[in-house]
């Protein structure tokens, strides 16, 4: 029962966690991307008379009920995380991110039925990307939590700059949703447009992310002069890291009319992004604290 029961298995499952929650994002993006959003027309079922896809729906209905049983992968992960956070009698800020999850799950099939009764419209399914982000976080925090490392106190300048980061990118990350659903790739031909310029709001989505890519820099040169454990400094490296690769291929992909190998590359870094976000938060606050 040791074996089974065990801080090892608890740290593979939330690792496993996070890696899915951020793997359902990019799958869900593949649907998009494919045209295969309404592969499956109507939900919970996969057609009127089939709970699945039928061969005559083609790989659009493979690609869409693929992503649907992903579902059940996530919801597995979270409901093991739970049961195995109950035995480990001192894993109570585990076990509520675990049920955060489950219940995330749960909402996002239901706004995901939702989008696509309501055939893909952009602001719903820009929604379920938002309760995917806030997934991802509780994810990254649930890891977090497990592992608890000791960081280096901060200063009060780090504090705030962490605080400002995890705004501005989340104000950048919002207005790429909304850049989305004005674009081309709707995820199905006959769907519908928010009718906003997109031109206009990938400026608008830039200059957030210009701004919090200028916070990472000033944050990752005053941490680096004093980081002994080099937690901090690593999650604020790897957002840099991560944000200039993004302003790279957000660039190339409005210039190049927005191809679906670049777009999927961005929505995956956009994903990896969100969780830096969360640990941003987390090692400033953890340092504080001792």
């Amino acid at each position: 029962m040791r074996r089974i029961f065990s801080e090892q298995k608890l740290r593979f499952l939330v690792w496993a966690s996070l890696i899915s929650q951020i793997l359902i994002v990019v799958t869900g993006a593949a649907v998009r991307l494919t045209g295969s959003g309404l592969g499956c027309p109507t939900w919970p079922s996969c057609t009127a008379d089939s709970l699945v896809n039928v061969p005559e729906m083609g790989i659009h209905g493979v690609i869409e009920f693929a992503n649907r049983l992903l579902t059940f992968v996530l919801l597995l992960i979270a409901a093991l995380t739970l049961v195995l956070a109950i035995k480990l009698n001192n894993r109570r800020k585990i076990r509520l991110t675990a049920v955060a999850l489950v219940f995330g799950i749960f909402l996002q099939s239901v706004v995901g039925g939702i989008s696509v009764l309501m055939q893909l419209n952009p602001w719903v399914v820009g929604l379920h990307f938002v309760i995917s982000a806030a997934m991802i976080a509780i994810a990254s925090v649930q890891l977090w939590r497990t592992y608890s490392p000791v960081v280096t106190p901060h200063t009060r300048m780090e504090f705030t700059l962490s605080r400002l980061i995890a705004v501005v990118g989340s104000i950048a990350v919002l207005i790429g949703v909304v850049v989305t659903g004005s674009g081309p790739h709707a995820g199905d031909a006959a769907t519908p447009r928010n009718g906003l310029d997109t031109t206009l709001w990938q400026h608008f989505h830039s200059y957030p992310a210009y701004i919090v890519l200028a916070l990472a820099l000033v944050q990752l040169f005053l941490v680096r002069r004093r980081d002994v454990d080099g937690y901090a400094s690593r999650i604020t490296f790897w957002s840099v890291v991560c944000l200039v690769a993004q302003a790279v291929i957000g660039v190339a992909q409005a210039r190049l009319g927005l191809p679906v190998q670049l777009v999927i590359i961005h929505v995956t870094l956009a994903s990896a992004f969100i969780s830096l976000l969360a640990f941003q938060v987390l090692v400033y606050k953890s340092g504080k604290n001792g």
